[in-house]
């Protein structure tokens, strides 16, 4: 690797051979320190570890020197490794062009590698090379790393490739109903906005999918893809459904926010997100998004450019009667069922949390210090709490669609809650309170899949099933 855009006609030859030795410690200094958290446990990482500390290492952005790229894949950190448990630190020094060459793989060597590929998948190249030093069939740092990588691709036994010719190969369905739900949001279509109905807005659906039996426990559109559109949705679905065992979601700041992991923590809920630019674990809702918009969205566009909808609440109404007149009723493509007949026909219970539970869990959070009057402020708001706790730290906790009342918390112990002062606002800026307004008429097919819904409400009556009286 030389510096770019210069030669050695330019510098002195003792010069140009002491800038090429420092970039050439710079580039070692770098490839090490990508691959120190593995190199310098004193505990192996397992396989699973290791594959997922690759691939965020491979997710982030960085200075490269001598280099015009800022990203590392994960093949070339698999080389570094190799290189570096063969060599040792020097062996992350790059090679001049003229110590390269290519070395030719005997065509046997090239078989019993394509063999180990295809035998195991997931073996990387490094695991590859390891085996075939070890069984004597080439040299101790014989086979470079790149090489063979080369020579497997021309052979079509990348792991991809295999894995796709792979008849034997099924996607992951959890084993019951209730047991891992997917979510995620969509940006489905615009809306007028209320502020200005000449101007439109975006409308995003939030959905949670049931993966066992396709049916979407929740879903409804909002104005946002904040954290508390996410929170609405899931206390929704929990307090119809049960507790998931397991939450799965993508990468996106809403579902690794701090406070989701401390709802679910306190839920018992496995919180799991998709590998990063890695969707395909997520299939599911996507194919629920993807019908979305072949069979939901034509429709609701028809309905708004007639005038039958014009509100976000309207929408969300449309949107109820199709998914429980017609998305739950039809057969799935992939299980062959009707969502609402695969999830009835489950007799796993789900456990259940009480609606004061489940509320207290839900709560922000935020620390105040309580000034000499004993007063604190929330979102503007000027609230008294007891003069006990003047000039102490205390923990706030509240729901952020009714700042009216405010749990107040120094310690362990609750204390009486804050008494409000001046309350200029009843809701945090982040959210708004919910409008209920009349179902519109005259949708069409919306209003018969309403009439679908209906008739099937009348033959299994909506039960929210009975509130547990404490966590479990």
């Amino acid at each position: 690797m030389g510096l770019q855009g210069v030669g050695p006609e330019f510098y002195p030859k003792r010069m140009w051979n002491r800038m090429e030795n420092t970039l050439s410690d710079q580039v070692a200094a770098f490839r090490y320190g990508l691959i120190a958290p593995i190199v310098c446990r004193q505990t192996p990482l397992l396989p699973g570890e290791l594959k997922a500390h690759l691939g965020e290492t491979a997710g982030q952005v960085f200075e490269i020197p001598g280099s015009n790229r800022d990203r590392v894949s994960i093949r070339t950190l698999e080389r570094y490794l190799a290189l570096y448990r063969r060599g040792g630190y020097n062996a992350l020094k790059p090679q001049s062009k003229s110590s390269r060459g290519r070395t030719k793989i005997p065509a046997a060597v090239i078989q019993r590698a394509v063999e180990l590929r295809k035998e195991r998948p997931e073996r990387s190249v490094e695991q590859i090379i390891f085996i075939l030093e070890e069984n004597g069939v080439v040299k101790q740092g014989s086979l470079a790393y790149s090489t063979l990588s080369r020579q497997l691709r021309l052979a079509g036994a990348t792991r991809k490739e295999i894995l796709g010719k792979n008849e034997g190969f099924r996607r992951f369905e959890a084993e019951d109903a209730h047991i891992i739900w997917q979510s995620d949001f969509q940006h489905t279509l615009y809306l007028p906005d209320p502020k200005n109905p000449k101007r439109k807005k975006k409308a995003m659906l939030f959905a949670i999918l049931d993966d066992y039996s396709r049916y979407v426990v929740q879903a409804q559109f909002y104005w946002d893809e904040k954290l508390p559109r996410l929170e609405d949705s899931l206390k929704k679905a929990i307090l119809r459904w049960g507790v998931p065992e397991q939450f799965y979601c993508d990468n996106g700041a809403v579902f690794s926010s701090a406070h989701l992991a401390r709802i679910c923590g306190k839920l018992g809920i496995h919180l799991s997100h998709s590998r990063p630019c890695r969707p395909s674990g997520r299939g599911k809702i996507e194919r629920l998004f993807r019908f979305v918009d072949t069979s939901f969205k034509p429709e609701a566009y028809q309905q708004i450019e007639a005038g039958n909808i014009a509100t976000l609440e309207e929408l969300n109404q449309a949107l109820t009667a199709w998914l429980d007149g017609y998305y739950h009723l039809r057969v799935h493509g992939s299980t062959k069922e009707r969502p609402k007949t695969r999830l009835e026909s489950s007799s796993r219970e789900p456990r259940r949390v009480s609606v004061m539970e489940l509320t207290d869990i839900f709560l922000w959070q935020e620390e105040r210090t309580a000034d000499k009057a004993g007063c604190v402020r929330v979102q503007g708001n000027q609230y008294e709490v007891d003069l006990e706790l003047a000039g102490k730290k205390v923990l706030l906790r509240y729901d952020p669609f009714d700042l009216l009342v405010i749990q107040v918390w120094h310690g362990n112990k609750r204390f009486p809650d804050a008494i409000p002062v001046d309350l200029t606002r009843r809701h945090h800026p982040k959210v708004k309170p919910e409008v209920i307004t009349p179902v519109a008429e005259g949708l069409s097919f919306f209003a018969a899949a309403e009439g679908r819904r209906q008739q099937e409400l009348s033959k299994n009556p909506l039960t929210f099933g009975k509130e547990a009286t404490a966590h479990e």
